[in-house]
């Protein structure tokens, strides 16, 4: 379609964490190499939708195949930055029966009781699947970064961790997608609020939100530990500037859309006679 406006500059370039990245010299109302409005990315997103979906096709036909080829996208954000937006928006078209989506909450007494690796390894896609976890492994180091629940040299340790599970995951076939979806503390307020005035979000609300709005700077410092301890050329992280929901979910979309490209799917050819086959079928 020629009315629509595509991205000038592929977020995979603009959006990813390079040597020297500065989360603070992000702007969060910025629309990185995009040059269209909210109606504009709209369209877009429902262009490409059929695109994803056919890719997902495409990694699951494999993995019948012997494939071993999965994706896994990595949601961290503070609250209110649109994680359910970008699940909802972006992950909704693809075959729910091909989406593993994992939201890893505060950690149950048994789940403390070992490494804090343990359920996050559980939760890794099979071949052929898309992976999605709202929020992850990253939450061992921010917050307990932010509140001091862990010292310097075990913070150290979970790090090194990380980059080697990651490691591990990318050589077994996992192509990871990291994303923090960046939003200014005035535009969670306003978020916050919005809750709180429409009774279709206010189950949304929690006072935690709040109580953890207060570390915002922790959080933000916190973040930028992870970047500079934790991106790979395996697994490079992407900071999308999420103030604009839409904007944020064409983003991620694209990002996806990239991955999947890198992986060189093909739709598999199973060893049969067509021929014979089709005039099987023909004849019951």
């Amino acid at each position: 379609m020629s009315d629509i406006v595509r991205f000038k500059q592929h977020p995979s370039e603009t959006l990813k964490v390079g040597k020297g990245f500065r989360l603070k010299d992000v702007d969060p109302d910025a629309t990185p190499g995009y040059p269209g409005d909210k109606s504009d990315g709209e369209l877009l997103l429902s262009d490409l939708d059929d695109n994803l979906t056919v890719f997902q096709e495409q990694l699951f036909a494999e993995s019948r195949f012997g494939g071993t080829k999965r994706l896994l996208l990595i949601l961290q954000a503070m609250d209110t930055a649109g994680k359910g937006g970008i699940v909802n928006h972006v992950m909704g078209t693809m075959n729910p029966q091909g989406v593993q989506l994992r939201s890893f909450k505060a950690p149950t007494d048994e789940e403390k009781s070992y490494d804090f690796l343990w359920r996050i390894e559980k939760e890794v896609p099979a071949a052929g699947m898309v992976g999605v976890f709202d929020r992850s492994h990253y939450e061992d180091v921010l917050i307990h970064r932010v509140h001091r629940w862990a010292d310097p040299k075990e913070l150290e340790r979970r790090y090194q961790a990380i980059n080697e599970f990651e490691a591990r995951q990318t050589a077994a076939g996992t192509k990871i997608v990291k994303v923090m979806l960046h939003i200014s503390p005035d535009e969670q307020k306003e978020r916050l609020l919005a809750r709180l005035d429409d009774p279709s979000k206010l189950w949304k609300y929690s006072s935690n939100d709040l109580k953890e709005r207060a570390f915002w700077d922790d959080y933000m410092a916190a973040y930028q530990a992870a970047f500079d301890l934790t991106n790979s050329s395996a697994a490079p992280w992407h900071v999308v500037p999420a103030n604009k929901k839409w904007y944020a979910r064409i983003a991620v979309q694209q990002l996806l859309l990239d991955a999947m490209d890198g992986l060189k799917l093909e739709w598999p050819v199973p060893e049969l006679d067509v021929a014979l086959e089709r005039d099987l079928v023909e004849r019951s």
